[in-house]
C-alpha cells in the first residue's frame, strides 16, 4: 500500500538558516515554520533577525528565534551554536542562505569595446579588490564556515541535511558580476565535494540554484528607480526566461522542503535549478 507522503518528518526538527531575514530567506523560514520546525535565523544584524523571527512565530505559532552570527567569523558562529542548542536543541538542518553582491564588485559595462580601452575604470580592470574579496568571501566562505560549525550535532546523530543556496550565475555567469558568479560556482563544487565527504556519516548536502528573483541586493541592477519598470538588464532577463517573469520568493518553498525532508532521502550532491526554465534556454 502506498503511504501518503508529507513533510511530517520535519516537525520538531531544528534548523539554522543564515541569511534568513532577507526576502528569499524569510520566505523559506515561513515554509519551514508551517511544518512545525524549530528555526534559528542567524544574522549579523540580530535586531532584524529578531524582528523577522517574532513576526513569523506570531503568524505560524512555530518556535522561531533570532541569533547574532557573523558567517565570516568562526568564533561568532560557535557562540551562536551554543545559544541555539540551549534554546532549541541539537541542530538537524543547516541552510546556508547568506550571500549577496556589491556595486564595488560590479563592472559598469557588460562587454568591453575598443573605445573602453582608453577608459578602463568601468571595465574588469577597474574592479576594486576590496569589493571583489568581500563578495567572494561572503558567498563562499560564508557557506563553508557555518557548515563547519553547525553540522557538528549531525555527526553525533549520524543524520542531517545541509542545503546551500547557489544561483543561476553558477552555471551561466552574468555580465558585470564576476565575483558573485565565481563564488556561486564555488558553492556548487563545494556542495558536491562535501556531499561525498559526509555521505557515510549520514549527512546529505544539496543546493538550490535560484533563477532571477528581485531582492535588495540586485534591485539596483534590474529595476529603473525613476520609472519603477525593469531596467534594460531586467527586461533582458525576463526575455531570456521561458516563463517570461521573475520568480516569486514563494517559488523556493517547495524545493526547500523537498530537499531537507526525508522524502529526498537518497538525494545528495545535487544542485536544483529553480529558474523558470532559464538554464534550459539557449536564447534562440
Amino acid at each position: 500500500m502506498l503511504e501518503t507522503l508529507s513533510f511530517e518528518d520535519l516537525r520538531g526538527k531544528v534548523c539554522v538558516i543564515t541569511g534568513g531575514a532577507g526576502v528569499l530567506g524569510s520566505t523559506m523560514v515561513r515554509a519551514m515554520a508551517s511544518t512545525g520546525m524549530k528555526i534559528a535565523i542567524a544574522d549579523i544584524n540580530k535586531e532584524i533577525a529578531d524582528e523577522v523571527a517574532e513576526e513569523i512565530a506570531a503568524e505560524s505559532n512555530a518556535e522561531v528565534i533570532g541569533v547574532a552570527a557573523n558567517v565570516l567569523d568562526k568564533e561568532s558562529l560557535e557562540q551562536a551554536k551554543t545559544i541555539i542548542n540551549a534554546k532549541l536543541g541539537d541542530i538537524d538542518i543547516l541552510i546556508n542562505g547568506a550571500g549577496g553582491n556589491s556595486p564595488q564588485a560590479t563592472t559598469k559595462v557588460e562587454q568591453m569595446k575598443e573605445e573602453d580601452i582608453d577608459n578602463l575604470e568601468d571595465t574588469f580592470y577597474g574592479l576594486e579588490m576590496e569589493g571583489f574579496d568581500k563578495v567572494f568571501a561572503l558567498n563562499f566562505k560564508g557557506t563553508l564556515l557555518p557548515t563547519m560549525v553547525f553540522t557538528k550535532d549531525m555527526l553525533s546523530h549520524k543524520k542531517g541535511v545541509v542545503l546551500n543556496i547557489s544561483s543561476m550565475n553558477s552555471y551561466r555567469p552574468l555580465t558585470k558580476i564576476p565575483a558573485y558568479s565565481a563564488a556561486k560556482a564555488s558553492v556548487n563544487n563545494f556542495t558536491e565535494w562535501l556531499a561525498v565527504h559526509l555521505a557515510k556519516v549520514g549527512i546529505r548536502v544539496n543546493a538550490i540554484a535560484p533563477g532571477f528573483f528581485i531582492t535588495n541586493q540586485n534591485r539596483f541592477l534590474v529595476m529603473d528607480e525613476k520609472t519603477g519598470n525593469f531596467s534594460p538588464r531586467g527586461q533582458k532577463i525576463v526575455d531570456n526566461t521561458p516563463m517570461g517573469k521573475f520568480g516569486e520568493p514563494e517559488d523556493l518553498q517547495g524545493a526547500t522542503l523537498f530537499l531537507i525532508s526525508d522524502i529526498s532521502n537518497f538525494i545528495t550532491g545535487v544542485v536544483l535549478p529553480v529558474d523558470g526554465g532559464y538554464n534550459a534556454y539557449g536564447g534562440v
